[in-house]
């Protein structure tokens, strides 16, 4: 068996630039995840190339030069900052004598080390299996000498075989289990839309600060750390506005640049809660170095799970780190734009937000005056668990006088539901 990550503390990393006029701090953020992976930073080596080389990635050179220097600072491990094909991984070990990890791999042991529910799990065991089907090979390069045949099949191929039998056949059961996962979310959501309760999803580039924002509204206690990937399972919580109006508010995991595709394939039960919600706010560092690379990086995600149709309020975090930004809010005419200055971490600014959730989820409400008769019970008890009542009073007929505010479909639907006319309450 090889060594898990988790067993190694010494890292040698080594950052390959294939894009040496880029404006992102890729090399920092790849700095950030070996961190957030738990591993102690020994040494590290940067390596400029306008393409990989087929056979290392990196050039011979390179690698003979990361062999002595991570002998040098005894380094258990080699930690690439672009993913690398099997062949690759292998050549690089052979060469170096060493365990090397490329990003996708680093990634995944960073998510396996999050998870905590039990959707989770599966999503992270599921992507890793993904991973390792491609580099089971790795594992019996001792018996490549076997080439097969009456008498010459040797244990080796057999092993091998019977990993690759065993790995497809918990994917099989771990794709099963996630499917009525899937279906037990949608079941979900189907309810609450059901009930007209706006769904509003926090979505960010990781460590943009999600977690303390979902905190400092809702009052949970969620993980907030100043680490990558800190939040990985998603948390649903119901809230009230002051208007009155009950949201569900979702704290999902934080996207980074070049999300492994395995990722954002295993957590589509999880990621469907982005592409269904009725708004998404999008939190962002509000760090002027690198913000508008990290803005495209997750508009570019949000677009590949199907949720570009979601609107959106741009959230910029932080403020209260730099002196030259304030609290506010501003609208863009131009493209529909709304942005919105706070902290999350002091508070600062967060009604601002909640003043403009409240005014885009009512855009669509239209105030009604409705007699309702005292057996139509049931539909008064709807209408305050929408959070649509304002102002209620009985008159001398011993009808509930109401005024609401709602949206004329929902009107509609929950007076058939009741065997209501609606025309008839309204005149009363």
């Amino acid at each position: 068996m090889e060594p898990q990550i988790s067993e190694i503390k010494r890292a040698f990393i080594v950052y390959v630039d294939l894009d040496a006029n880029t404006n992102f701090n890729a090399a920092e953020e790849f700095t950030e995840l070996v961190i957030s992976s738990g591993l102690e930073i020994v040494a590290s080596l940067r390596s400029p190339r306008h393409t990989p080389d087929p056979h290392f990635f990196i050039g011979k050179g390179k690698v003979d030069e990361v062999q002595q220097l991570a002998k040098e600072c005894e380094a258990d491990v080699i930690i690439f900052s672009q993913p690398l094909s099997p062949a690759q991984e292998r050549n690089l070990e052979k060469t170096i004598n060493l365990r090397v990890i490329d990003r996708i791999g680093l990634i995944l042991d960073i998510f396996a080390q999050r998870a905590r529910t039990y959707e989770g799990k599966l999503q992270v065991e599921l992507a890793q299996l993904q991973h390792l089907s491609t580099r089971l090979i790795r594992g019996w390069t001792h018996l490549e000498r076997q080439k097969g045949g009456i008498g010459l099949r040797g244990p080796g191929e057999t092993q091998l075989e019977t990993d690759r039998r065993l790995i497809g056949h918990r994917i099989k059961i771990i794709n099963h289990r996630l499917e009525k996962v899937c279906k037990q979310r949608l079941q979900s959501r189907q309810m609450r839309k059901r009930n007209s309760i706006p769904i509003i999803s926090l979505v960010g580039y990781t460590n943009a600060g999600k977690s303390t924002l979902f905190n400092k509204i809702t009052g949970a206690k969620v993980l907030a750390a100043n680490q990558l990937f800190a939040t990985l399972d998603p948390t649903l919580r119901r809230i009230e506005t002051a208007a009155g109006r009950q949201i569900i508010l979702t704290d999902t995991v934080g996207f980074i640049q070049d999300l492994p595709p395995e990722l954002v394939e295993s957590f589509k039960a999880t990621l469907d809660e982005v592409s269904e919600a009725d708004i998404l706010i999008h939190v962002i560092d509000s760090d002027l170095d690198n913000r508008q690379q990290r803005i495209d990086e997750v508009n570019h995600i949000i677009n590949k799970i199907g949720a570009s149709h979601v609107p959106q309020i741009e959230v910029y975090n932080k403020v209260d780190l730099y002196e030259n930004l304030s609290v506010r809010v501003e609208e863009n005419s131009l493209n529909s734009r709304t942005l919105v200055w706070l902290s999350a971490q002091t508070g600062e600014g967060i009604n601002l937000l909640l003043d403009k959730l409240n005014e885009l989820i009512s855009a669509n409400r239209s105030t009604h005056y409705l007699h309702i008769p005292m057996s139509a019970g049931k539909l008064r008890a709807k209408l305050f668990d929408l959070g649509a009542v304002r102002s209620e009073d009985v008159n001398e007929h011993g009808k509930w006088l109401m005024q609401i505010e709602l949206e004329d479909f929902m009107l509609d639907k929950l007076c058939a539901e009741a065997n209501l006319d609606v025309s008839e309450l309204q005149s009363g």
